[in-house]
């Protein structure tokens, strides 16, 4: 009786929920999702060819701003490839401080995450709380580092300096606390009525079609599918070190939610781990000062960030200057998603999907 027409609405890019400058243009038969169509390359800085035109050591900043909420982990991919295209030796002093760092930023990542997704869809305690503990891991990195969020952190051999004097007591002190906080934040939403509403059953993408997709990280393993590169290619000191792989089969919103809980307990055994066996001697290996690797060597190398595989493409040409520098970012790749996630939700579901994912606009457009 009632005949509709197919509407055409922009969501971002300065909607707050789209998590930075992220529009999508949601085709909708009334408040129902037919299609979605994300554009992109709002905040787009050219990371890539910059990083082809400034040293090895150089472009060690500019993987702190693409995915800047997790710092360490673009650092650490970064200088592994560099290492691994020069085959530089890197000391085991700074192999476990690198994974110890990276894992506190894994945590750091995955609180404000937790926060904002659960502001976005109304739970604004949530927020208050993450950013309590997060404060405390960005105290750290200030001490141990230098910077809170820009870290800066590693550089091809090694470590840029050695950690301060009492700083692995205070953060064993932070790890035998945390997984209470942890308790605290299930105890607010895990059963929440309203929460479980929002989440289950929304933004619903199946095992293989993460597989054909490419997706990786939280998104992949949320679709049962228990695929970590800290375990199937371990690099840093992951080998040293036992963890679970966390893994929920529910394939929705609440499933990554939990399973983004579980991966910060996994993260304290880690760091945990790394501290109390945590080796003396120097924090660099014998890297020359000026990095010239041999013309026509290329490698690609991948590592588990928060968000999924964070992967470099170099190629050297002889000079001190990367040839190439390709970045294959999660967010990206994951963000494609999107389309398949929202269509028959509602335009509220929006927020909750865009929330799950996970996305970093400097990850996405670097």
């Amino acid at each position: 009786m009632l005949k509709t027409h197919e509407m055409e609405l922009n969501m971002g890019p300065q909607h707050p929920s789209t998590h930075g400058v992220l529009r999508l243009i949601l085709y909708l038969d009334g408040e129902t999702i037919v299609d979605c169509k994300p554009v992109i390359g709002y905040l787009h800085r050219g990371t890539e060819k910059l990083c082809e035109t400034r040293n090895y050591y150089q472009n060690v900043p500019f993987t702190d701003r693409t995915d800047y909420l997790a710092a360490p982990n673009g650092n650490l991919g970064y200088v592994e490839t560099v290492e691994k295209l020069g085959g530089y030796e890197v000391s085991e002093r700074a192999q476990f401080v690198r994974t110890a760092v990276c894992e506190l930023s894994r945590i750091a990542s995955h609180l404000i995450w937790l926060g904002t997704h659960a502001m976005d869809i109304g739970a604004q305690t949530m927020l208050m709380w993450t950013i309590r503990e997060r404060e405390v891991i960005l105290d750290f990195f200030e001490a141990a580092l230098g910077d809170r969020l820009t870290t800066t952190a590693f550089r091809p051999g090694g470590l840029r300096r050695d950690l301060p004097d009492g700083w692995v007591k205070a953060v064993l002190g932070f790890c035998a606390t945390f997984p209470d906080r942890v308790d605290e934040y299930e105890l607010l939403l895990s059963n929440n009525r309203i929460w479980i509403d929002r989440t289950a059953g929304v933004g619903v993408i199946s095992a293989d079609d993460a597989i054909d997709m490419g997706l990786s990280g939280p998104l992949l393993r949320g679709s049962g599918v228990a695929y970590d590169i800290r375990k199937a290619m371990p690099y840093a000191a992951y080998d040293k070190v036992d963890f679970e792989i966390a893994v929920s089969n529910d394939c929705d919103s609440y499933g990554r939610y939990a399973l983004r809980l579980m991966e910060m307990r996994e993260s304290v055994k880690i760091v945990e781990q790394c501290l109390h066996n945590l080796p003396d001697g120097p924090i660099t290996g014998k890297v020359p000062k000026m990095l010239k690797i041999e013309a026509g060597k290329e490698v690609y190398h991948q590592i588990e960030a928060p968000r999924g595989e964070l992967g470099y493409y170099i190629v050297a040409d002889g000079t001190n200057t990367p040839y190439k520098c390709k970045i294959r970012a999660p967010s990206f790749v994951n963000l494609a998603a999107i389309t398949q996630m929202v269509k028959g939700l509602l335009i509220a579901d929006v927020v909750t999907v865009i929330g799950s994912i996970d996305i970093v606009l400097g990850d996405v457009d670097r």
